[in-house]
């Protein structure tokens, strides 16, 4: 679908993407996550046309790849209402169809149908976003993309909109997902790319990604006694390491260990010894922990 190499920009003379390298296939969620000013939504903007590169390639499965776009702060028209301001946004587009058939449509999937008859000034926040998607929507792009759809919004208008990314990936479209909250990358996103300094530091799979940290999976036992460096429980065969603390263990499971096997090991583990535990907790590696492992510097 997509493809960047080397890609550069510099803004009066300051470089904010030094020699970018992007794969994007047909399908994908992609997560592009970074830190703040490391090149994100000026590698968006390159890719939608806004802004010229300085240099590499951007090359599209074909020459006639639609985009929709939502930007991280959608400028709407507040006077219109819902079904006004799409119905101009599929002027715009030159939509062939039925323009209002396609408004209902899309105001149906972002769950805008029913408030489509107020006026923009009026809605929220979250609201915003939604009737944003619509428009980015609109014209069946081949490739959606999404650059901070849930900034600034409440946990109702952050799940309303995680909820729309979800059903257009689940019916196979292809998005990237441009945004700092990682559980919601974790959450929809089957590829990851994480930008540091103008530069993709990793990019692949959510497990790849968090492979070489993955013996920081954790089970926390909260135990009846003390334990100490002869415990059994730190003997377990799938244990990579352990910690002791006031009143229980931290087990950490070797790389690539299955995290149902890990659990069921320590369960089993405590049953054979007759170990009644206050409580067992298992943690999972976070996409989160991951990325701040890799740009921590």
């Amino acid at each position: 679908m997509l493809k960047i190499k080397g890609l550069k920009k510099s803004y009066k003379g300051f470089p904010v993407l030094t020699d970018l390298y992007m794969n994007v296939e047909r399908g994908d969620v992609y997560g592009f996550v970074g830190k703040n000013g490391c090149g994100k939504t000026t590698t968006m903007n390159i890719i939608c046309n806004i802004i010229p590169k300085d240099e590499g390639e951007i090359e599209f499965e074909s020459d006639n790849v639609k985009i929709g776009y939502l930007p991280e702060s959608p400028a709407l028209f507040g006077y219109m209402n819902g079904f006004e301001y799409l119905d101009f946004i599929g002027a715009c587009c030159g939509y062939a169809g039925n323009v209002r058939a396609r408004t209902e449509e899309v105001l149906t999937i972002t769950g805008m149908i029913y408030s489509a008859e107020r006026r923009i000034k009026g809605y929220s926040r979250g609201m915003n976003q939604r009737i944003g998607i619509a428009a980015a929507l609109y014209a069946n792009p081949d490739l959606l993309i999404l650059d901070e759809p849930t900034s600034a919004l409440d946990p109702e208008g952050r799940a309303e909109v995680m909820e729309i990314i979800s059903r257009l990936a689940a019916s196979g479209s292809t998005i990237i997902l441009c945004t700092h909250i990682l559980t919601d990358v974790e959450r929809v996103a089957n590829k990851v790319g994480i930008l540091r300094n103008g530069v993709m530091v990793v990019e692949g799979t959510v497990a790849d990604i968090k492979k070489p940290f993955a013996c920081e999976n954790a089970i926390f036992v909260r135990l009846r006694y003390q334990p100490d460096e002869s415990d059994p429980l730190r003997r377990i065969d799938l244990v990579e390491r352990s910690e002791i603390w006031q009143g229980g263990l931290t087990l950490y499971a070797k790389q690539g260990v299955n995290e149902g096997e890990f659990y069921y090991s320590v369960i089993n583990a405590l049953a054979a010894g007759n170990v009644l535990p206050e409580g067992v907790e298992f943690r999972r590696l976070s996409l989160e922990q991951a990325y701040i492992g890799l740009t921590a510097y």
